[in-house]
């Protein structure tokens, strides 16, 4: 998931097909001059379509489709017949994927299943041709339903990264080397602040076979829940995770309090997140001896934790049935 190829959000309009008009036509022949109505409906408008697509993990073939518009319906004509249908447009989105209406900020839908469908605008309806009118008084209507119009708007689409597990922590505590150690997933790695840039995602291989997803995000630091520094543009990435991730290195100065400001961030930006089951990782955990480690479990905050060693493989697999435990717990609340 490189920097510049990952797109989150856009903004876009959209357009459904206008429904087409019925026909006013009547039937003309020699052997009846003046046969009665024969006007065809119209065809329906297209619709605008959001598609789930698992093979997508960004919005960045939309970042420069700014318009999408569905073809109209075709007018009804004679003999009684109906007008072709507008093509529907199907838009594939990443799973996760959050529908708004760009003015109000109206929560339309979010996708989060493949192939899972949701209509963001219906075409208009065909019109009815004059056939449709006829009756006992009236033989010869001269007038048949207009199409319905077209409906339209600005939409927001925002991405929520899809993961099971998801890395909190401030810049430099060592998510994105982690990350890398017990997955695939090759995130940049640099010893200065804010390495990280876009979130990145890895699949953990566990016990026989099994697996789950872990996210790292940009660092959250003091005041990021009022835009200070990268988190908050990418902390809605973390809203579905089940379980988050605490990573605090072993040399910081305080790790409750650090523990505690990050929580503090989150609970600003979305009280919800405090209901999430939290795991804590002391990161750089190679850095102290057992009896150290011992110390500051005292001063630790209440919540399961590990001490690792992303260089030495301390404690890793000990954090992954840690995560896997939490996993569970949480699929047999829902």
């Amino acid at each position: 998931m490189g920097s510049p190829n990952f797109v989150d959000y856009v903004k876009i309009y959209c357009r459904s097909g206008r429904g087409g008009a019925g026909s006013v036509h009547f039937l003309r022949t020699r052997k009846n001059p003046r046969g009665g109505p024969d006007g065809g409906d119209g065809g329906r408008g297209g619709d605008i379509i959001l598609q789930g697509n698992r093979h997508l993990w960004t919005l960045l073939h939309l970042k420069f489709t700014r318009h999408i518009m569905a073809s109209d319906g075709v007018p009804g004509s004679r003999n009684l017949r109906t007008g072709a249908s507008g093509n529907d447009v199907t838009v594939a989105v990443p799973l996760g994927t959050v529908v708004k209406v760009a003015e109000s900020g109206e929560f339309l839908g979010e996708i989060t299943r493949h192939e899972e469908t949701l209509i963001l605008l219906k075409g208009g309806r065909g019109g009815q041709g004059n056939d449709h009118f006829k009756s006992s008084v009236n033989q010869t209507p001269r007038y048949a339903q207009p199409g319905e119009p077209a409906q339209e708007g600005w939409f927001i689409l925002e991405l929520k990264i899809l993961a099971d597990v998801g890395l909190v922590g401030y810049p430099n505590a060592g998510k994105s080397t982690l990350l890398s150690v017990v997955s695939a997933a090759k995130p940049e790695i640099a010893d200065y602040p804010f390495t990280t840039l876009t979130p990145n995602l890895g699949l953990v291989r566990y016990r026989e076979n099994l697996s789950f997803v872990m996210a790292d995000i940009p660092g959250i630091i003091e005041g990021a829940s009022e835009g200070k520094g990268l988190g908050l543009r990418f902390l809605r990435h973390i809203e579905r995770n089940p379980v988050l991730l605490f990573t605090i290195p072993a040399d910081s100065k305080d790790i409750r309090n650090e523990y505690r400001i990050l929580t503090d961030e989150l609970n600003q930006y979305n009280p919800e997140l405090m209901h999430k089951t939290r795991l804590l990782a002391i990161t750089k955990s190679d850095l102290i001896d057992r009896e150290l480690m011992h110390e500051m479990e005292q001063e630790l905050p209440g919540i399961p934790h590990v001490f690792i060693s992303s260089i030495s493989g301390q404690g890793l697999m000990i954090l992954k049935d840690m995560i896997w435990k939490a996993l569970q717990e949480t699929q047999e609340e829902i």
